[in-house]
């Protein structure tokens, strides 16, 4: 394995230029927040939306939102933003030989030695502690299901070992949030949750193949496996399908939230979600290239809009 050299003043090579974490965070708090991905919020964006989505079909199914539904919204948020961080402090912890092998991800905190694994373990403790505690104000069926989305959170680093569908894990670990803003606020489980949850994993298969072909060559080489590397030229037929399966079954979910009974506008009005979100989607193919890695990161990060893009919808039908 090659050695890994930090980046000047610590800075991780595929993080956002300028951000806050290299130009206003205290010396000492940076590896932490780096290993945090503080200086990579789209991952925090993935996580969180799913929820919203969910609390918003939820309250479209129920017809009209609840006093406890602006906690809801924003314990997500800072549930969201704990958890990517615990979850990738873990993934960076089990991975920490991998990535010094790679050329996107040796300067992170870990194999460019500025955290030790021990730091890097109670750094993770620490804020899944936090986020449990958030947690713990949700009711209970929502906090069966968080403690639940543990599972795939900590088989997630290990997908890559031994399955070309890795991205699958990641899916199951980042869309759990569907299921459990929409328990939160109704106090139950029921179908429709359960289908805009595979619908999240869709989108999952479909934007973090893209950001997988950004490593594909180093993958091939230490032997990690991928879709990117599973489907190669192939990959934007697969991105059509994962696009289709993703929409269809948003669109199924609003239905389903919705339906009988639906004011028609506006049913037509949610239902104008998962078009916008496919739009972005066909949007992202029709730039792709998947040789070309500033292009990938940068469609990769798009989805953060892709995902926020429904939410004004499902708003705006709650108003009608």
């Amino acid at each position: 394995m090659s050695q890994a050299t930090p980046t000047p003043e610590g800075q991780v090579s595929d993080a956002v230029k300028g951000n806050w974490v290299d130009r206003l965070a205290p010396a000492w708090t940076r590896p932490y927040l780096r290993l945090s991905r503080a200086d990579r919020p789209i991952g925090t964006w993935l996580l969180l939306l799913p929820c919203w989505w969910g609390l918003m079909l939820a309250i479209l199914h129920d017809g009209r939102p609840t006093p406890g539904d602006l906690w809801i919204a924003a314990g997500c948020g800072v549930g969201a933003w704990l958890m990517r961080g615990a979850g990738c402090t873990w993934n960076d912890i089990t991975d920490r030989k991998i990535d010094g092998s790679v050329e996107r991800t040796r300067s992170r905190p870990i194999p460019s030695g500025q955290v030790t694994t021990r730091q890097a373990l109670a750094w993770m403790a620490a804020q899944a502690l936090i986020a449990f505690a958030i947690l713990l104000t949700f009711n209970t069926a929502a906090i069966v299901l968080g403690v639940l989305s543990l599972a795939p959170v900590a088989i997630y680093p290990f997908a890559k070992r031994f399955t070309w569908w890795p991205q699958i894990f990641l899916g199951l670990a980042f869309n759990w949030g569907a299921l459990l803003a929409w328990t939160a606020h109704t106090g139950s489980l029921s179908w429709q949750p359960l289908v805009l949850y595979v619908a999240g994993i869709g989108w999952t298969l479909f934007y973090d193949t893209i950001y997988a072909h950004q490593d594909k060559e180093d993958d091939a080489l230490i032997g990690v496996k991928s879709t990117a590397r599973l489907f190669a030229e192939d990959t934007p037929r697969w991105l059509r399908r994962f696009l289709i399966v993703a929409v269809s079954l948003m669109g199924i979910t609003v239905l389903g939230a919705m339906l009988p009974g639906a004011n028609p506008l506006a049913l037509v009005l949610a239902l104008a979600g998962p078009w916008a979100f496919g739009w972005h989607m066909a949007w992202q193919l029709r730039r792709l290239d998947i040789d070309d890695n500033d292009r990938l990161l940068q469609l990769f990060r798009s989805n953060r809009d892709a995902g926020l893009l429904p939410l004004p919808f499902f708003a705006a039908a709650l108003l009608v």
